[in-house]
């Protein structure tokens, strides 16, 4: 008979996490940007996203105990699944980094196999201010800004990777901590920064991996143009186009004159843009009565299409535009260092209808690849 060895695991949550997203305001770090975010009608998602991950785990519940964060950094989530837990903190109505950093101290100082957070990229430097190498880290991804490479692909993954190698001894790796600056990035500026390194469960396929940023060769602005002329040409009137961020998009609104915003999405009508930097609410309303076309591309060395970066194009505005008006574009270069697409919209009807389609990508001048999607 296996005899099944029991495991302790830290467990916090970052119940502000990703709240900045669907609503346009591409992070929410800072009290002030919160309530910017609350105002405009954003909803938590990090505590749905932290039970997801639980469920998927609860078939070694008994061979678990959870060290978790008290009130909504854990202890709420770890107790509507009935696991076994040990609350380190006190609850508080309002949480902030402070809390992330005591939490991971005091979850070190228990002894720990494994520590798994919900947030992110400010989680993750959060946590690596305390952890450093002293314990082994796994990001369940929740926030807005995930370029850092210890974020499984979503919590179902993330669940597979911490029973993989907590009971099937997958191997560690050294992961960046990446993060941007979120000032800048409101702006349309990317200045993304290395902050340090966290140990890794290493799973190829079931973690993102860093975010990989595009070259600037004459072969590559060359091929965004044609992938781009091509799309102009089929675009049609009366259509909203509603345009996810990136270079390549952007440079459809470069060949029409028109000024995209890199880092937003933007949404076009008649080959003009009608409404710039656009959130999911907004989306919704613009489109509510009329035919629309959603126009994305992959992340580079992620390959995400939606849910990281983009999170206003809402599983919401999918199901209402329909599968069959979704556009991914990306030079051959992108599509060549990556193995498959993702997806990861926190609705998973409308994910695992995105995985079992599959897509095709626009890689050039009537030129088109299929891809499958994980």
């Amino acid at each position: 008979m296996t005899v099944i060895p029991k495991k302790t695991v830290g467990f916090i949550v970052n119940p502000i996490a990703g709240m900045g997203g669907a609503v346009g305001l591409k992070g929410t770090d800072g009290a002030s940007i919160l309530q910017m975010a609350i105002k405009l009608g954003a909803k938590p998602i990090a505590s749905k996203r932290a039970e997801t991950f639980l469920s998927e785990l609860s078939p070694f519940k008994e061979y678990l105990k959870l060290v978790v964060g008290s009130g909504d950094m854990g202890e709420v989530e770890a107790k509507k699944q009935n696991y076994r837990i040990k609350v380190i903190g006190e609850a508080k109505n309002e949480t902030s980094s402070c809390d992330t950093e005591t939490v991971s101290e005091g979850i070190v100082k228990t002894g720990v196999d494994l520590l798994i957070y919900c947030g992110g990229d400010g989680t993750t430097r959060d946590i690596q201010k305390v952890i450093d190498f002293k314990v082994p880290v796994l990001g369940v991804p929740t926030g807005v800004k995930m370029h850092s490479a210890s974020f499984a692909i979503s919590p179902k993954a993330a669940a597979r990777v911490a029973a993989q190698f907590l009971w099937g001894g997958l191997p560690l790796k050294e992961a960046e901590v990446m993060d941007i600056d979120e000032c800048a990035f409101r702006e349309g500026h990317l200045s993304a920064e290395l902050h340090g390194y966290v140990l890794t469960p290493f799973e190829p396929h079931l973690i993102q991996g860093n975010k990989m940023e595009s070259s600037n060769t004459e072969d590559e602005v060359e091929n965004q143009a044609a992938i781009a002329l091509y799309l102009i040409e089929g675009m049609k009137s009366d259509v909203y186009y509603i345009v996810g961020p990136g270079t390549t998009t952007r440079t459809i609104a470069d060949l029409l004159d028109q000024k995209k915003t890199l880092l937003g999405v933007d949404v076009f009508l008649d080959k003009k843009i009608v409404k710039k930097d656009v959130n999911a609410t907004q989306i919704m309303e613009l489109i509510a009565d009329k035919p629309a076309h959603i126009i994305v591309t992959p992340i580079g060395g992620q390959g995400f299409i939606f849910g990281r970066g983009n999170q206003q194009i809402s599983s919401e505005v999918i199901r209402k535009v329909g599968l069959s008006n979704i556009t991914v574009i990306a030079t051959k270069s992108k599509i060549d260092r990556l193995n498959c697409l993702r997806v990861d919209t926190g609705d998973s009807e409308i994910d695992n209808l995105l995985r079992d389609n599959g897509i095709r990508v626009i890689t050039d001048y009537k030129t088109m690849q299929k891809m499958i999607i994980e």
